[in-house]
């Protein structure tokens, strides 16, 4: 089977263990990265966000709580370890209210997140404002040494401040 097609029934496996555990609590699950992309190796591991309501304090506590997806998935990693695929679960665990403070991590997942449940288009609603904020801005995703990089002020000077700018 091909690799891409394995990381797909993986996903399946996640998102399937990921609403029982949180049910009604689960607002948006995505997957990001490489395999949010399309483009995984057999090393990749699968970043995953999870946007839950009422979580625990703390990230410790969050990761805690996610064992129990992992451990639903757990022969299914094994069988793809079997088949030379070493991937593993990154999860980033945040709640409504935390994704609405932004983060640099959500600038590549305006381009390169894919979105498998989305609790009233929660997350792609922010994604779209996020968006819009930075072609507002006029930053741009760019190559540099290798890697994307996000460009959010042209002709920046370093030490130059451009802080106090909520942008997202």
């Amino acid at each position: 089977m091909r690799l891409r097609e394995r990381f797909e029934g993986l996903l399946f496996a996640v998102l399937a263990a990921a609403k029982e555990l949180y049910g009604e609590r689960l607002v948006t699950l995505a997957v990001f990265g490489s395999v949010g992309r399309g483009t995984p190796r057999p090393d990749s591991d699968v970043d995953i966000l999870v946007v839950a309501r009422n979580l625990p304090r703390g990230r410790l506590a969050r990761v805690a709580e996610f064992e129990r997806v992992e451990e639903r998935v757990a022969n299914l990693l094994e069988e793809l370890a079997g088949e030379g695929i070493t991937t593993s679960l990154a999860p980033v665990i945040k709640t409504p209210e935390e994704v609405n403070r932004g983060s640099l991590l959500f600038l590549d997942m305006v381009d390169d997140a894919r979105v498998l449940y989305d609790r009233d288009g929660f997350f792609r609603r922010f994604l779209k404002r996020l968006r819009a904020r930075l072609e507002e801005l006029g930053a741009e995703r760019t190559r540099y040494a290798g890697t994307w990089v996000w460009v959010l002020k042209k002709k920046y000077v370093p030490g130059e401040e451009f802080g106090g700018l909520k942008w997202w």
